[in-house]
């Protein structure tokens, strides 16, 4: 049983715990209709608050997460996993609660917000004075009282649970804390306003600025350079820094202050390490951060996909992607932004885990795909790939994987473009594609004794066309192409040569239930597939699910090893914990440190290395899961 007002009373209304702002929303409706005016309204303040309040933590998790900016300044150099992020789902609980507070409140004195002017400067100074003697001291004797053993665990534990601290951590507690913290909040808010001098914009700011520094403290990247207290000495007392707070979290008996460490050093609870590690936290921001052993090299679908990233929305980027309704208004925004990354014209560090102690990244290469298809960018984006495989080359990463269209055959002939023109790179260039070919051959039961291969003269086309016919599988190959089909039937041994045959039209797979399909068909084409179908396939972006009465497999996968750490972002539409196969080769690639690189056409003799390769190093085919 939980220990009292450990538990949220709405904890179990999940998202319908927001109709809870349902009386305030009709209290401004109301006033708009029938008394014109929601301005003066004390319930039209309180909205208006929560939405800022909530927009002032949004923007400090998209700071925080934006790592292209802040890698070199993070503190915990870790990464933020889905169990962290679930655990901090509700991180927004204390709004709905102060705001019904604050309800409360108002109905208790009503001139709260009717009579109290817009502005009184004097009620800032009587704020102040409020804060530092009451507020500042009361939360640090409640807070050291939260760390005893009892309170401890059965109310601040599940605060100090997250092991990254993120603006949302801030959030993340119990009943009985944040109702501490709203008194700690209200008290300068309603003595001010008791004694005469509250204004609106005295709550405003007061509100708006407590929570703008319980996301500094928390957002995990130091901000304030450490010049500034050797300048002024005096300031270190007065303001605390991300990296004061961190150690709050990594050594829990020392420094509880609110915003103050003033009295952490009255209280005698200072950490001696304070000043010392936020200077070498803030002097090694010039400095290059930890160079990552593999990087994925990524690059944009669409504008909408854009905002699936962690930078944007955290829980929304840790679901596999799903186009919702509420990302339509952000959707110029998305467009604003890829115009400024266009600007700046770099790749951007997108997200990163652990795996096996070394440290995977993913950049992103700032074009969109239909771009991949336009003949006269072909040459800027080869520039921006060869300028990121170049800088990995540089700060000494092992392997780069290009993804999808960045190894296009049309674009850069899967990646061999750059080794041709670069035969002294140290970095491995990695299509990833023998793994995703492994993973469709392996997909496709044992007893099927012919399939239907759509792109079958692209890279992967071949290499599953002539890995098949080795194992006596009848290939009906789509393509109008007489000299490319027998170009890939001589690379086959001659006994099995004709188990490869070509077609040019769909209407002869209308007896065949095994496609694979690597080129988009219509569902007028798919109409040819007979009953009982499964559709294989390695086409981007995926066919539609048109017919009923056949199966659909998603695009290869592989379920990266339980031991990941700080994998907190889904890839596109692929579940948690799983990246698509051309990802998963380049990972396979570093592991067994092969020194090759993986350019051009696919080995097929390779096929079977690097699937026993992917198994032994704990990935697995997702397909096997259902």
């Amino acid at each position: 049983m939980d220990a009292p007002l450990s538990a949220w009373p709405w904890e179990n209304l999940e998202i319908f715990k927001y109709l809870l702002y349902g009386p305030l929303a009709a209290k401004v409706v109301y006033s708009w209709i029938y008394e014109e005016s929601i301005s003066d309204g004390w319930c039209f303040h309180i909205l208006l608050i929560c939405m800022l309040r909530g927009l002032v933590y949004q923007l400090w998790s998209s700071y925080s997460n934006m790592l292209f900016l802040t890698r070199n300044r993070r503190i915990n150099q870790e990464g933020i996993d889905f169990k962290q992020i679930d655990k901090e789902w509700d991180w927004d609980n204390f709004l709905l609660l102060q705001a019904l507070i604050a309800s409360m409140a108002c109905y208790i004195f009503p001139p709260f917000f009717h009579s109290i002017p817009v502005w009184n400067a004097k009620g800032f100074v009587l704020l102040l004075l409020l804060h530092v003697t009451i507020s500042e001291p009361l939360f640090y004797l409640a807070h050291r009282c939260l760390h005893g053993s009892y309170l401890f665990t059965h109310y601040h534990s599940l605060h100090h649970s997250s092991p990254v601290l993120h603006p949302f951590t801030a959030g993340n507690a119990t009943l009985l804390e944040q109702l501490i913290l709203s008194l700690v909040m209200g008290i300068p808010i309603m003595g001010s306003s008791l004694m005469g001098y509250g204004s609106i914009s005295l709550v405003y700011g007061y509100v708006l600025a407590f929570d703008f520094l319980r996301c500094l403290g928390h957002c995990n990247v130091e901000i304030i350079p450490h010049q500034i207290f050797e300048m002024l000495p005096f300031l270190r007392y007065l303001i605390y820094t991300p990296t004061y707070h961190t150690l709050h979290h990594a050594e829990m008996g020392t420094n509880f202050c609110l915003f103050m460490p003033l009295f952490d050093a009255m209280g005698k609870t200072l950490n001696s390490n304070s000043w010392q590690l936020h200077r070498k936290v803030s002097s090694d921001s010039a400095k290059s951060g930890r160079t990552p052993d593999f990087v994925f090299l990524a690059h944009v679908v669409d504008i909408t996909s854009a905002l699936h990233a962690q930078f944007v929305l955290r829980s929304f980027a840790s679901l596999p992607f799903v186009t919702r309704i509420f990302l339509l208004p952000m959707w110029p925004g998305a467009l604003f932004f890829m115009l400024m990354m266009w600007a700046w014209s770099k790749t951007f560090l997108f997200s990163f885990y652990n795996l096996r102690g070394r440290l995977h990244q993913t950049w992103v290469v700032p074009r969109f795909g239909f771009q991949y298809f336009l003949p006269f960018a072909t040459e800027g984006i080869n520039k921006k790939i060869e300028e990121a495989i170049l800088r990995a080359d540089r700060i000494g990463v092992k392997v780069i994987s290009l993804a999808a269209l960045n190894k296009n055959e049309a674009l850069n002939g899967g990646g061999t473009l750059f080794v041709n023109k670069h035969p002294e790179l140290k970095v491995h260039v990695v299509h990833g594609n023998t793994l995703t070919a492994a993973v469709i051959l392996n997909d496709i039961p044992k007893d099927v004794k012919e399939v239907f291969l759509t792109g079958a003269t692209s890279k992967l086309g071949r290499a599953i066309a002539l890995y098949l016919c080795q194992r006596r599988v009848r290939v009906l190959m789509l393509t109008l192409s007489t000299e490319r089909f027998q170009n890939i039937q001589k690379e086959a041994p001659v006994d099995f040569q004709h188990y490869l045959v070509q077609v040019t039209k769909y209407q002869a797979a209308q007896n065949c239930t095994t496609w694979i399909v690597g080129k988009w068909i219509t569902p007028r084409q798919q109409s040819w597939a007979p009953t009982g179908t499964h559709f294989h396939q390695f086409v981007v972006p995926p066919i539609l699910p048109f017919r009923r009465d056949c199966t659909y497999g998603d695009l290869a996968a592989m379920r990266l090893p339980k031991d990941v750490e700080g994998l907190g972002t889904c890839e596109y539409t692929m579940e948690r914990g799983v990246v698509h196969a051309c990802h998963a080769g380049g990972v396979v690639h570093l592991l067994e440190g092969w020194t090759h690189h993986e350019v051009g056409a696919i080995d097929v003799d390779r096929i079977d290395v690097v699937w026993e390769a992917a198994l032994k190093h704990g990935l697995k085919p997702v397909s096997s899961e259902n």
